[in-house]
């Protein structure tokens, strides 16, 4: 009985021990970390750059599946990123300038990078032969970036090609 008094002075005496190896997190200044910085790869622009820069490795290389889920990874985190962008903007209008003006700069930055994930899933299906997959792709894409922007008169002009609308647009 009175060994098993003697176990919990046991792992407080051995417990106490200092690691030699130990590591300590530390930062000299706390403003220096940022977890969502650019240069992270988690919830940023520079991710959905890198999906679109893997999908057209894919592509080269003629895989096509995998370019196409690498597309569809970078269109997905970027209609997230433009979610978030403008709740964060419509949040704080009226209380604070200086967000809303951020958040709608990198709100345009995410929509143009969209049109582009957009219009290369639309490439890519059209040479795969499914232009009813490409169709709504380049909708999305006039509807975002507006047919006045070269990004929208150029995927007008492939709905033009693709026989889904006939008439010009002259803007």
């Amino acid at each position: 009985m009175k060994f098993l008094k003697l176990i919990p002075i046991l792992f407080i005496f051995f417990g106490n021990i200092p690691y030699k190896n130990e590591v300590h997190a530390e930062i000299k200044n706390p403003k220096d970390f940022r977890v969502f910085s650019n240069e992270s790869k988690k919830l940023s622009i520079s991710n959905v750059e890198y999906f679109i820069k893997e999908g057209d490795k894919y592509i080269k290389n003629g895989d096509f599946e995998k370019a196409k889920d690498s597309y569809l990874d970078a269109r997905k985190l970027a209609k997230q990123l433009a979610s978030f962008y403008s709740d964060l903007n419509s949040s704080f209008k009226g209380i604070d300038a200086r967000i809303p003006n951020e958040m709608q700069r990198k709100g345009k930055e995410t929509l143009q990078i969209l049109a582009e994930t957009n219009e290369r899933l639309a490439s890519m299906y059209i040479k795969t032969e499914k232009p009813e997959v490409a169709v709504p792709l380049l909708v999305e894409t006039i509807r975002i970036m507006s047919p006045n922007t070269p990004e929208g008169k150029e995927a007008y002009e492939r709905l033009i090609q693709l026989g889904f609308v006939e008439t010009k647009y002259k803007g």
